[in-house]
């Protein structure tokens, strides 16, 4: 008799609820798909938003905890192929799957921005793309001393979206312009200068943080409540300050002004790609955006100014308009297809240099596609 051997079935999506010794749970949510680096699809996102909708409603619990299984990442984005699929299989659009993908991630970010009780996110190992756009809502984000961020979209043919539109517009200078555009990757140091976490705590103590939650004695009160956090993280963030790293942008900070000064787009793509920096990072950055989708690096800019100012709720609505034409159009697949589909690394981008780009499809980038805006009710 022929023995079978069937895979046990992963929940893509872990929900946990820790009862606290002040009675209210600790909501405890795992990204726990170790394969793909916990890579987020539609189902974990809609499982999400469920989930944190009921949380938020419920008195009984106290705060939400949000961590990636494994040691190797928080998450490293969306599930880039799944959104390819869609993309090839309906070219022009609509894009079923990849649009519903985008609208149910950024109401899941938005929810988590908005949430009015502590979300506190465990940013180790690799936080990029859909994972950054987590991270980013958490109200007490910690990073630690393997947490390596980055939104490399411009690789892909895509732009930092997850509401990158807003909080990138908010870093120090000129940095999230530049990090949007080259990709960049960035540290725990850095992200405390950026203003993008709360803390650094070594990730040993997670397991010690989770439990340190259940014995909070949590109030009634929402600021009570982020206070305790705050206090109780404090302890951490001092037991760990000698491992924290250094840091590249701060130290690049000077350079990255001179390099996007002014308002002309396509004058600060070009500056930081013919920069000759003595640092290495720099380098590495230019030389990023130089290979990227020239496509992608006048929609990045442009998104950037337009979206300057914005509240949330209007960057995450610009989001939801520019991922549906970009999904519509072929330069995305083409970007996924070289990177992580054939992986020859060798994109046929459509224009060879981002002067090449025609203002008519920039523009038509930012035409919306549909009657009303699929976020109008965030």
């Amino acid at each position: 008799m022929e023995e079978r051997v069937m895979e046990a079935h992963v929940e893509e999506v872990l929900f946990e609820e820790r009862k606290s010794a002040s009675g209210p749970a600790v909501g405890v949510i795992t990204l726990n798909v170790e394969k793909t680096l916990n890579s987020l699809t539609l189902n974990m996102v809609e499982l999400m938003l469920v989930k944190l909708r009921e949380w938020r409603e419920r008195s009984d619990i106290a705060c939400v905890f949000i961590h990636g299984a494994g040691q190797k990442a928080l998450c490293a984005g969306g599930d880039v192929q799944a959104l390819y699929k869609s993309s090839v299989e309906q070219p022009g659009g609509p894009c079923e799957y990849a649009e519903a993908f985008f609208e149910q991630e950024y109401r899941v970010d938005y929810l988590l921005h908005q949430f009015d009780k502590p979300v506190i996110v465990w940013g180790h190992g690799i936080v990029m793309g859909g994972g950054m756009g987590v991270f980013a809502a958490g109200s007490y984000r910690v990073v630690t001393e393997k947490t390596r961020l980055a939104m490399p979209e411009i690789t892909i043919g895509l732009y930092p979206d997850v509401g990158g539109s807003y909080f990138l517009n908010r870093m120090p200078g000129k940095t999230g312009l530049f990090l949007a555009l080259t990709g960049a990757s960035f540290n725990a140091a850095d992200a405390l200068y950026l203003g993008l976490a709360e803390g650094f705590i070594e990730h040993e103590y997670a397991g010690e943080v989770l439990n340190a939650l259940t014995d909070v004695a949590w109030s009634t009160g929402v600021a009570d409540n982020q206070e305790r956090v705050f206090d109780l993280m404090a302890g951490f963030a001092a037991r760990s300050k000698s491992a924290l790293p250094a840091g590249n942008v701060e130290a690049a900070a000077l350079e990255i002004e001179q390099l996007c000064a002014g308002d002309d787009d396509l004058a600060v793509i070009k500056s930081i790609i013919a920069a000759q920096s003595e640092n290495p990072w720099v380098q590495k950055a230019a030389a990023t955006l130089a290979s990227g989708s020239p496509l992608s690096a006048r929609l990045i800019a442009e998104q950037i100014r337009r979206c300057k100012g914005l509240n949330l709720k209007a960057a995450f609505q610009a989001e939801a308009l520019l991922s549906t034409t970009i999904v519509r159009q072929p330069e995305f697949a083409e970007g996924v297809r070289a990177l992580l589909i054939d992986k020859d690394k060798n994109p046929a981008w459509q224009h060879a240099s981002p002067t090449e780009v025609p203002q008519s499809l920039i523009d038509h980038h930012f035409t919306a596609p549909w009657a009303e805006n699929p976020l109008r009710d965030l």
